[in-house]
């Protein structure tokens, strides 16, 4: 845990919470000692003058100690806190930054539990450290050293009732502590389950599988509730149990206390003061007791986050401020070949072609020939294992990741769209984009149109672009990838739902646009009518490139080409 602390917490607000914890330590020590003298000086005197000064004593310590505990709690609070907001800022950072590998390793909900409840568990260990693990010795030490001061005989019954008092928080953390690290990965697997039904809704209800993913949840439920009812449990005999120690400490005390009165070796007061010096001794402890049970579970929750820290990510990171020149956009693969953790064979390999500025590649194959693959080595998403690919001359692996970014617009298969309005949506190619600069795209995209029978760039868009169809949002995905200025730009599979009208419009408006003949525009597809006008065309077959070519070309003398034509268009000629 200390670890996950460094740099991430406030020592001013540690300092001075741990300060102000030390001075209601104090107060909180007065106090018995003012109620003895009230008794012993004043009560057994009946000297009243005395019992008010000593009540006003009293009622100025008792302020006192309101006025630094409230100090305390908001400095722990503000401690806690800015290190939970630090953690979650860590985190979200590092994901941004994952390779694909590396989310498939941790998983979607794995990585949203530690960056919620595990993030939570630090958060608020931190705060009852902060508020009683410091607290607790130093109260405990302080109330034996008062308590002794007042009769030192009285103190031996601590040295039979501490250990019974150990001996019970031990047996209660023994079995305790594993259920509550467990606690943490059954909190994965409910929320694993909820959002694969929460996305999946839709596929559960045509398929009339709510019964049994209902039975699914409830399993996954029950299984976190028994865990939790057991972990809970446990700790909660430990209350009763340290409660009857309590009484039998004071049944011994007022035992033990009333023959040192009748002896007249100690006074009424001081036996009141004994008592309470005592009571706060065991109070000590339980707060102990409490922070030892769920530290543990913190801890858990520290290593699991630290694994996320921690992680060194596949792609290596080049610093170096190296500006790429859109004027020569040019895309290069040379030999390329790449495979994914435990394949039995490559995904691509020894892949080579190359377009420059104002052509386009069309990658086409069927299912599972790596045409994704492809395109994440360019965006390195992954990074290649043999061979190069060359943005505007350059390796990618010589270039920043935020270079790469600048540089490549992508529009992936499943158009993604956030919760906001079509403006904040489109800006996000380019946060200085004008409302005209918008609209151009907008035209580009074939979406104009729809969007000006709605509310125009202020349009709503619920959550994952919901209002929309799914050509619309492919739509508007195109047009966010258009209004970036970059050298790349990246089709994946992205006119897959729009009809062949709208089709062949866009790409008749993307080839015709002025700005972009001077990129390098790359389409994949499973159309050969969306990539037939490329002037490179890729052929990918399992993994390796079987054609390299014009679509001409292609069609004469390519036999996968021609078996995918021939399944498209069952005979008839295409762009003859």
């Amino acid at each position: 845990m200390i670890s996950v602390m460094k740099k991430r917490i406030s020592l001013w607000s540690v300092l001075g919470a741990i300060v102000f914890m030390g001075l209601q330590v104090l107060g909180t020590l007065a106090l018995p000692n003012i109620t003895s003298d009230i008794v012993n000086k004043g009560i057994t005197r009946g000297d009243t003058h005395y019992i008010i000064i000593a009540g006003i004593r009293m009622l100025g310590a008792s302020i006192f100690i309101v006025v630094v505990s409230f100090f305390n709690v908001l400095l722990a609070s503000q401690a806690s806190q800015q290190l939970g907001q630090n953690l979650r800022n860590d985190i979200y950072r590092k994901v941004l930054y994952m390779s694909n590998n590396e989310f498939d390793q941790i998983g979607t909900s794995s990585l949203i539990t530690r960056t919620t409840n595990d993030v939570v568990q630090i958060q608020n260990v931190t705060l009852m450290m902060l508020r009683m693990m410091i607290m607790a010795p130093i109260m405990m030490i302080g109330a034996s050293f008062m308590a002794y001061q007042k009769n030192q005989r009285l103190t031996e019954i601590f040295v039979f009732i501490l250990p019974v008092l150990i001996l019970v928080v031990g047996v209660v953390m023994y079995f305790a502590v594993p259920l509550f690290k467990m606690m943490q990965k059954k909190i994965d697997r409910l929320n694993l389950v909820f959002r694969e039904g929460l996305t999946g809704v839709r596929v559960i209800r045509a398929f009339r599988r709510d019964d049994w993913e209902q039975k699914r949840f409830d399993a996954a439920n029950q299984d976190y509730t028994h865990n939790a009812q057991k972990a809970f449990s446990i700790i909660a005999t430990m209350y009763p149990l340290i409660i009857l120690v309590m009484s039998g400490m004071n049944i011994s005390i007022t035992w033990l206390g009333a023959k040192y009165i009748a002896q007249r070796s100690m006074e009424v007061g001081d036996l009141i003061a004994f008592m309470t010096y005592a009571i706060q001794i065991l109070m000590s402890c339980m707060m102990l007791s409490m922070i030892f049970v769920f530290v543990p579970r913190a801890q858990a929750s520290a290593t699991r986050i630290n694994t996320i820290l921690k992680m060194k990510s596949e792609l290596k990171e080049n610093n170096q401020e190296k500006k790429l020149d859109q004027s020569a956009a040019a895309l290069e693969f040379s030999q390329v070949s790449f495979s994914y953790q435990g394949a039995e064979s490559p995904a691509v390999k020894n892949v080579s072609f190359q377009v420059h500025a104002g052509q386009t590649v069309g990658i086409i194959g069927g299912t599972g020939s790596g045409k994704t693959t492809l395109v994440n080595l360019i965006s390195r998403v992954y990074d290649v294992q043999s061979g190069k690919v060359r943005l505007n001359g350059h390796d990618v692996r010589d270039l920043s990741l935020q270079e790469i970014n600048n540089q490549v617009a992508l529009v992936p298969q499943k158009a993604v769209l956030f919760k906001g309005t079509i403006r904040d949506n489109l800006k996000y190619g380019d946060l200085t984009a004008s409302d005209e600069q918008l609209w151009h795209a907008l035209e580009i995209a074939q979406a104009a149109d729809f969007i000006k029978s709605e509310q125009g760039l202020d349009t709503k868009v619920e959550q994952g672009g919901d209002n929309f169809s799914g050509g619309q949002k492919q739509r508007l995905a195109i047009a966010r990838a258009l209004v970036k200025d970059a050298s790349i730009y990246i089709f994946d599979d992205s006119f897959s739902a729009l009809d062949f009208k709208t089709d062949a419009l866009l790409r008749k408006a993307l080839l015709n646009d002025e700005r972009l003949k001077q990129k390098v525009l790359v389409i994949v597809s499973q159309r050969i009518s969306t990539i037939a006008d490329a002037q490179v065309i890729v052929v990918l077959d399992h993994g390796q490139m079987v054609g390299c070519g014009t679509h001409q070309q292609l069609k004469d003398s390519n036999a996968t080409y021609q078996e995918i034509m021939q399944s498209q268009i069952k005979g008839a000629a295409i762009n003859d």
